[in-house]
């Protein structure tokens, strides 16, 4: 499917980086409505339930296309995990769950509504018991354990591949990058992290698929992490491996680094590639790479930026042998510690006609263009 990008090991670094105030964890709601005893009693109790946590916020948006396109639907199909709807006051992604820390043993419980939503779920196998409809509303369902350099998840849990987040607050732009919707955003199985110092760690995965809860073929994929965390430089190498549908096997690189370079600017850079086999034809190429920066121009007000490049040369990922290139600008505002606000500037260009245009075809619909840009405005409050 077309879709990526993960809640990645980046995300945290991005953050430590540039924002330290987002990584600060919510307080117990004990602690958020005191006159709430029977609540603050139970924080104070030994054992798992005092380790619960409730989490969740509300992601709402205005995107303006100027294609003005027929069908109301922004980006090419299959993505748009922010802003797929074009002129309308609409609900990004609302979220509620509940975590527990593994201390040994741990879970994660997060449920999403909106657009986002129903975009993410869209390449599920359709099945008994299982399809977008089953899964449409699941954004992660994971246990986790927890002894010394060891950590284990297993479930549905974010991806260990791209720069981004399926959150739109830890982002630096509002708007995900073209590398981030056509890479794995979630995945379902086993995933072990070894810790070996306060710098470097590694990741093994044994996962469904690319992007699949259910199972769309007999064999199981393979995903790997290294990374390395410092003060001012991080980044990561990630891979996957694997049989993808009754395509062939799929093997995919993606590194990822940001650098600190003052206390107010910092750069990530990304770059991808990925290979394809399939029977009776040569095996299918892509590639991408991306550049982004951020300045913080004062404690609540940064500015962000980012241009890329993605080659489908065969078009097995979005269905159509095309570049695409892009370029966003996105001013961000916290006027509260827990309210991210952007205003963002977006322009695509691809090399064959994929975005909707405002005129049609005589079945009705939207005939295909070249270019999109748009204006959007995202809110995002969360607890």
């Amino acid at each position: 499917m077309l879709l990526s990008g993960p809640s990645s090991f980046l995300c945290s670094v991005l953050l430590a980086q540039s924002e330290p105030a987002l990584r600060q964890p919510a307080p117990p709601l004990a602690e958020q409505v005191p006159e709430a005893a029977p609540l603050a009693a139970a924080s104070e109790a030994p054992g798992f339930l005092s380790r619960l946590k409730l989490e969740g916020g509300v992601d709402a948006y205005f995107g303006y296309d100027f294609n003005r396109p027929a069908d109301s639907a922004t980006f090419i199909p299959g993505t748009g995990t922010t802003a797929k709807r074009h002129n309308e006051v609409s609900i990004n992604l609302a979220s509620l769950g509940v975590s527990v820390a593994p201390e040994p043993v741990g879970l994660k419980v997060l449920l999403g509504f909106g657009t986002a939503m129903d975009v993410v779920h869209l390449a599920e196998p359709e099945g008994d018991s299982t399809g977008p409809d089953v899964w449409r509303h699941v954004q992660q369902a994971s246990l986790s354990f927890a002894t010394g350099p060891l950590a284990l998840e297993a479930g549905i849990y974010p991806s260990h591949i791209g720069l981004e987040s399926f959150q739109s607050q830890l982002n630096w732009t509002y708007t995900r990058s073209w590398m981030g919707e056509l890479s794995p955003y979630y995945q379902a199985g086993l995933k072990g992290t070894w810790t070996f110092d306060d710098n470097w760690s590694a990741q093994l995965h044994l996962i469904n698929g690319w992007q699949t809860i259910a199972e769309n073929n007999p064999g199981k994929a393979l995903g790997t992490q290294v990374a390395y965390a410092g003060e001012r430089l991080s980044a990561a190498f990630n891979t996957f491996l694997g049989e993808e549908g009754s395509d062939g096997t799929r093997l995919f690189v993606d590194g990822v680094a940001t650098y600190r370079v003052t206390e107010s600017l910092s750069l990530a850079a990304t770059v991808d590639a990925g290979r394809q086999s399939r029977p009776a034809q040569d095996a299918a190429w892509w590639y991408a790479a991306g550049l982004n920066a951020r300045v913080r121009l004062s404690e609540p007000v940064a500015v962000a930026a980012r241009v890329e490049v993605y080659r489908d040369e065969d078009g097995l990922i979005t269905g159509t042998a095309q570049t695409l290139t892009g370029g966003t600008v996105t001013l961000e505002v916290r006027p509260e510690e827990h309210l991210t606000l952007k205003l963002e500037a977006r322009h695509d260009r691809s090399t064959a006609d994929v975005f909707s245009g405002h005129d049609t075809t005589t079945d009705g619909t939207p005939e295909r263009v070249p270019g999109q840009t748009l204006l959007v405005l995202g809110a995002v409050a969360y607890f």
